[in-house]
Formats: C-alpha cells, sequence, structure tokens
C-alpha cells in the first residue's frame, strides 16, 4: 500500500498495513440518454454544464483515480482520454509549494472539465505533504483531547495552505469512533490514532469544529468513513474480515457523522467493511440500503458520495474492477475512488456498457455526474 509509505518512523514489524484512503441537493430527475443530456433552458451552471456532456463525459466525472504525489503529470493522459472528474495525490512529498502548485495546474490544463484535487492530509501518519511548506501535524487523537481553538486553528491553517497549491478537497475528518477498551486493536484507526476520541459525543464536536474550519478556508472536507470503521479488527486495505455486527440504523456512532452533515461537509467517504445488522448481502460501498437508505434517505445527506479506494482495497478484490464502480453508483454513490491509474479505462468502460444497456442506471449515473458537478461548483471550479 502507498498512502503511509515513508511516514517518519517505522512502525512495529507486527503494525497492521496503514490506510490508504481513507469522499448540493438531491439531485432531481435529469433527461439522460447514451449520448448526451439535453439541457433545459434557463438552467444553472451545473444544468448547463451536464447538458452539454456526452455518456463518456459523465462516466469519466464520475472517477477519482490516483497519482503520486510527487510526479502527477503521470496521470495526464488519463485525465485527457477518459474525462476524469478527480484525481488523489497519493504517497508522501516533501516538495515545496510551488513544485506541487506546479505539478497540479499542469493537471489541470489536461482536464475536459475542472479536477477536483485531493489528498489524505489528516495529521499525525496519514500526512501526505511534509515538506518546509507544510509542518508536521499532530493526530487526531491528540488534537481531539486538546481545546477546540487549537483544532480550529491547526485545520484552518493546513486548509489554507492546500487551497494554495491547487488542492481543492482533503479526505478528512475522519469521524470513526474507537471504543476505548479496543484502542490500537482496531487495525485502520485506533493503531495510528486516526480518530478524535473515544466518545462519539467529543468525535462529534470536534467534527463539528472542523468541518467548517476546512471549508471556510477554501478546502472541502469529506467526512469518513460511514457508517463507521472504528469496531472492525481487520482493515479492508488488507483484509475482507472487517465487520461491525453492533452498527445499526440507531447507532450512536452515526453521532460524528450527523453533526458533519449539519455542519455542511461536502462530501461523505463509504466504508468497503461489512455491517451485517444493516444489510447482510453486501459492504456498505455497494449496499444501497447503506448509501441511500441510511445515509441519503434517514440521516438527510445531500451532498457529494464517494467511495474508499475500490483498487487496491482487498475488501473487494471478489468483484471485478469495473463492477466494483457500476455496484458503488448503482447503489447511490457518486465518486469513485481508485488508486490504480489502469482502472480508469475498465471502469469508464463498464459505466458506459452499464448505462446504454439500463436506462435506470443511465439515470443514476447522470445524477452521480451532477452530484460531482455541484461539489465542484461550490469548490469554485465550475464556471459557465
Amino acid at each position: 500500500m502507498l498512502s503511509l509509505a515513508a511516514c517518519g518512523s517505522p512502525p512495529p514489524a507486527a503494525a497492521p498495513t496503514p490506510p490508504v484512503s481513507s469522499p448540493a441537493a438531491v439531485p432531481s430527475a435529469v433527461p439522460s440518454s447514451a449520448s448526451s443530456p439535453s439541457a433545459v433552458p434557463g438552467a444553472d451552471c451545473v444544468g448547463r454544464t451536464l447538458g452539454r456532456m456526452s455518456l463518456a463525459d459523465r462516466a469519466g466525472q464520475v472517477l477519482m483515480v490516483g497519482t503520486s504525489v510527487n510526479a502527477p503529470g503521470g496521470l495526464a493522459n488519463a485525465v485527457q482520454k477518459y474525462r476524469l472528474g478527480g484525481v488523489f495525490l497519493h504517497g508522501r512529498s516533501t516538495h515545496s509549494a510551488k513544485q506541487l502548485r506546479t505539478g497540479v495546474a499542469a493537471l489541470q490544463k489536461r482536464a475536459a472539465h475542472p479536477l477536483l484535487i485531493s489528498l489524505d492530509q489528516e495529521g499525525g501518519n496519514v500526512q501526505t505533504l511534509k515538506g518546509r511548506d507544510f509542518p508536521r501535524r499532530p493526530t487526531a487523537e491528540k488534537l481531539g483531547a486538546g481545546p477546540a481553538s487549537r483544532l480550529r486553528d491547526a485545520t484552518s491553517d493546513e486548509a489554507r495552505r492546500l487551497a494554495a497549491i491547487g488542492v481543492t478537497m482533503n479526505l478528512a475528518p475522519v469521524a470513526d469512533t474507537v471504543p476505548a477498551a479496543l484502542g490500537e486493536g482496531n487495525p485502520p484507526i485506533g493503531f495510528w490514532h486516526r480518530q478524535y476520541g473515544s466518545d462519539p459525543a467529543k468525535v462529534a464536536a470536534a467534527v463539528r469544529t472542523v468541518v467548517p474550519a476546512s471549508q471556510d478556508a477554501g478546502v472541502l472536507t469529506v467526512l469518513k468513513h460511514f457508517p463507521g470503521l472504528g469496531r472492525v479488527r481487520a482493515n479492508t486495505d488488507t483484509s475482507t474480515k472487517a465487520v461491525d455486527k453492533t452498527a445499526t440504523v440507531d447507532d450512536p456512532y452515526l453521532q460524528p457523522f450527523k453533526a458533519g452533515i449539519q455542519a455542511g461537509s461536502a462530501a461523505v467517504m463509504m466504508s468497503s467493511a461489512s455491517y451485517p445488522a444493516l444489510d447482510r448481502s453486501a459492504i456498505a460501498a455497494f449496499s444501497r440500503p447503506i448509501v441511500t437508505g441510511l445515509l441519503r434517505d434517514r440521516l438527510g445527506y445531500r451532498g457529494l458520495i464517494m467511495s474508499d479506494d475500490l483498487g487496491a482495497g482487498v475488501a473487494v478484490f471478489a468483484v471485478p474492477p469495473g463492477q466494483r464502480a457500476v455496484r458503488f453508483v448503482a447503489a447511490g454513490g457518486d465518486l469513485v475512488l481508485t488508486i490504480r491509474p489502469a482502472d480508469a479505462a475498465t471502469m469508464t468502460r463498464a459505466l458506459t456498457e452499464r448505462a446504454e444497456d439500463d436506462p435506470a442506471f443511465d439515470k443514476r449515473l447522470t445524477e452521480a455526474t451532477q452530484n460531482v458537478l455541484r461539489t465542484k461548483e461550490r469548490a469554485g471550479l465550475l464556471r459557465c
């Protein structure tokens, strides 16, 4: 896994593999076809942009593909060819802000539509940028134990630095709550001290601080990993055995996600773990009862729904790459994250073929594209 490579002191030999990444109004029905939705007279910028898009455009817009933060130009051809909606900068970098800004700007020039540029800049063990212009931040656990003012100021400062190099979305904050009794026995979150605490009310307070602090400074937030990874005993990046048997629709551990939604977070990232009390047949990322039923309908979330990594994550290996994208969008997701550049071709082809054969899916793909465009508009990227 690439995300925590070179993150400072090496972890113990028996340490769990660190995480790879880890995600507007509810769209009204938009006329769709296998070629291009017709523009509605008098439509807003999102509507006009959507109306000019072909099916290939829409399939590309719902993909966020990974590339090395130190060599983002390696994805330039894929950005142009597949009309990608976003780019995820992975790895670790000590490059200057000027170097990073140049690389991001070059990618944007190759895009058919402005890109959402994201990375993992949580702090602690999960901090992509660590150079002179990006000081090391404490873990979320340490920040969550301190005063809200310190957390707010640290978040605002980090967001301003990210916005200055062209990053529009930080895959944070972690809204997962790790029980104190489990602690480091929780491989994806607790082991790395990525949680703001062990009390969902305190985690909710921290999330409520982080979301506006980041977004007011110009970087959109992504609440992760819905409906929660704090109680699992395996990492979805490296295992198929990440299961939370406790989570229900009334789970108190949903409180931080509710707080982030109420605070206006632009996006929510879906977990790739299993939650049998919510859906016995599918992991969260592929579950319509969880993505649409719980997050959209029950919690009333209206923003962008993105996946955790559907490329290298072991939890999804049983499903062919193209179908991972199709299943996520069909469940109600909007933006597919994959760390593997090769998935761009496979996933766009699978999405296109499914939309050509299934009018209902074509409509769902159009809705997902609309949500991506609304997020871009919110980030100041979309102009008509």
